[in-house]
């Protein structure tokens, strides 16, 4: 098995080979590269390695620069920093990660990854551009960190850390905050979801955007769902919807 390297740290770098090196006895690193401008120009000039692993912050940009410029043959693990919620981006999106430090047992599950799917047809170099845009938006993206609305005649501005919840209601949209207050919002629960930080706040069904820590219990309730006890709400029925109990746990738990 013939391996690229594309990591801007040595010592990243080099565990990384020895890793890949004890796991696959037989696996020849040909390169370790730590710019984008070195990568395109390697992978344009030498014949597709059977495997990349690639960080995302390189030292002169991001990976994603380098799917931009050339045409990228190889099926590609990312080992990056970045936390894993944010990382989920590219569970959806089919492309494997690893998180630094390198661990033995995540690298080795990757490779397993790899051994199902090479034999598996490439995905068209568009998609796969699509694919890493995707996941790079969601990573980079810039979530608000206040909220300005609209009390009596005053304009007010709240913190996001001070939110405990959003809730619909009648097709409007409330933000509870720890003080108690209750505000309306210009924005429908939709536009919430897409503007605040989802390892901060969680949509568990259609009414209700709740944080972490706004939560004081949590029920088992009918049909595998769960009920809330939220702080500064006096709704009985705070219910996180059947299909998203499993990701809800996880995320309280990640």
């Amino acid at each position: 098995m013939n391996i690229l390297i594309i990591e801007d740290e040595p010592q990243a770098a080099k565990r990384l080979e020895t890793l890949v090196k004890t796991l696959e006895p037989g696996a020849t690193v040909l390169r370790k590269i730590d710019t984008v401008k070195n990568a395109v120009a390697w992978i344009k000039s030498n014949p597709a390695p059977d495997l990349i692993f690639m960080d995302i912050q390189l030292a002169d940009g991001i990976s994603f620069q380098v799917f931009e410029q050339c045409e990228v043959l190889s099926p590609v693990i990312f080992t990056t920093a970045y936390d894993e919620y944010a990382l989920k981006a590219f569970k959806v999106n089919s492309i494997d990660y690893i998180l630094k430090p390198v661990d033995q047992e995540e690298l080795s599950a990757a490779l397993t990854k790899f051994r199902r799917l090479v034999k598996a047809e490439a995905a068209p170099q568009h998609a796969v551009l699509d694919n890493i845009g995707k996941a790079i938006a969601m990573l980079t993206k810039k979530y608000k960190t206040r909220f300005v609305m609209k009390v009596g005649e005053h304009l007010k501005s709240v913190e996001v850390e001070d939110i405990l919840f959003f809730l619909s209601l009648e097709k409007t949209t409330f933000c509870h905050s720890r003080d108690g207050r209750k505000n309306i919002l210009d924005y429908t629960l939709d536009q919430v979801e897409g503007l605040v930080d989802p390892e901060r706040f969680f949509r568990i069904n259609r009414k209700y955007i709740v944080s972490a820590d706004a939560i004081q219990d949590m029920i088992h309730y009918t049909n595998s769902r769960l009920r809330l006890v939220l702080k500064n709400s006096d709704d009985p029925e705070v219910i996180v919807a059947r299909e998203r109990v499993q990701e809800f746990k996880d995320w309280l738990d990640r």
